[in-house]
């Protein structure tokens, strides 16, 4: 395979960006800025997220089978890279964020625009990053979004042109 023409192309699937949250509920919270996800199915509402699996996210998702999902908006670049790094929690707020705790015991975002709340129904391990298939359990709107609702979520190519994800 040409390994040139392997990465533009793979390049060329757009992804959202978003913030997984997770609580242990033993003192460690992760957050994570995730971009592969999508929904699998609408009955009942499933979601599919790859998560890497050296991450503190992963870790705690694996172990409680629940995570909350916090989708960015448009104007929130900079919050997708606050958590391209391992989260910080202090002063009741993730890496600075504020957030509150959703039905699941899951943090959400107080900033974000939307979150889902979601129990892990089945975890398949393969390559660096896990698939983790998810039931919704709860959703929250925020910000209700004005016109389409994917157009108001940060996209992958909304963080700049030297920014990709695949290949």
């Amino acid at each position: 395979m040409n390994a040139d023409a392997k990465k533009i192309t793979l390049r060329m699937i757009p992804y959202g960006i978003y913030v997984l949250t997770a609580d242990d509920g033993k003192g460690n919270i992760a957050a994570a800025t995730v971009n592969w996800v999508t929904q699998t199915a609408f009955a009942p509402p499933l979601v599919v997220i790859g998560v890497k699996t050296d991450s503190g996210a992963y870790a705690i998702v694996k172990e409680t089978k629940s995570f909350a999902l916090n989708m960015l908006g448009k104007d929130q670049k900079g919050l997708a890279f606050t958590f391209f790094k391992p989260a910080q929690v202090a002063d009741g707020k993730i890496s600075g964020q504020a957030y509150h705790k959703g039905t699941n015991g899951q943090p959400i975002l107080s900033d974000a625009p939307a979150a889902i709340e979601c129990k892990v129904t089945t975890i398949v391990e393969q390559g660096d990053h896990h698939i983790v298939v998810a039931e919704v359990t709860e959703a929250h709107l925020m910000k209700p979004p004005t016109g389409r609702a994917d157009a108001a979520i940060l996209e992958m190519k909304d963080l700049g042109e030297n920014v990709f994800y695949g290949g």
